[in-house]
């Protein structure tokens, strides 16, 4: 999609020693000519500023100098001094002083915020100001991409943390036996021999005995 266009920037005017030497010189132009050149300042002012106002004050001067040239070739004097002389030449002072003050107030009005302008697009940099409206025959449109779903949130599954085991205490250990349960031992396998000896001795001795009866 393509961004908005943006005008040129306004042109840097001119410096204020420029603007002064022009308005003293049609200023003293208006009056010099007493009144017959006063159109050429609000002309000045209509070319700069390019408003239809300025435009139309000087239609307006442009045709009281008309009137005035009118009733001046009614006046049959060498120095205008029959009423529409006079009158003529009123019109003509009162126009200058028009044309005048009026191209003033436009021009310094004018300037003034071409200057501000220019001040302000200097601060905040080129691509800031004075936007253009896009045109419907050159705006494209990017092609709207369809949305990808999104998948269903699954939580994530917990660690299995085995349960604790009860704690079963080891069994007992028989304690090793000590020195008297040995000789304990000992003393009992020593007495079951002894009896068993004295079986066997007597079962011998018996048998003997037997014998010995029988042979007598």
């Amino acid at each position: 999609m393509q961004g908005h266009g943006y005008a040129p920037p306004p042109p840097q005017p001119p410096s204020t020693g420029v603007l002064v030497l022009l308005r003293v010189i049609f200023v003293a132009l208006a009056f010099l000519s007493i009144g017959f050149l006063a159109w050429a300042a609000p002309l000045r002012a209509a070319i700069v500023t390019r408003r239809p106002a300025e435009w139309w004050f000087f239609g307006g001067s442009v045709t009281v100098l008309g009137i005035c040239f009118a009733l001046f070739s009614t006046d049959h004097t060498d120095d205008f001094s029959s009423a529409n002389g006079n009158l003529g030449m009123s019109m003509l002072l009162l126009n200058a002083v028009a044309c005048v003050a009026y191209y003033l107030y436009a021009d310094i009005r004018h300037f003034h915020r071409l200057r501000q302008a220019y001040a302000g697009q200097v601060r905040l940099g080129p691509g800031y100001a004075y936007p253009q409206p896009v045109s419907p025959f050159t705006a494209t449109t990017a092609p709207s991409r369809p949305s990808t779903p999104q998948p269903p949130y699954v939580p994530a599954p917990m660690p299995h943390v085995p349960a604790p085991q009860p704690h079963v205490p080891a069994p007992p250990q028989r304690p090793a036996p000590t020195h008297i349960e040995q000789v304990r031992a000992e003393l009992d396998e020593l007495s079951d021999y002894l009896r068993q000896h004295d079986g066997q001795h007597d079962g011998r001795h018996d048998g003997r005995h037997d014998g010995h009866e029988g042979g007598r």
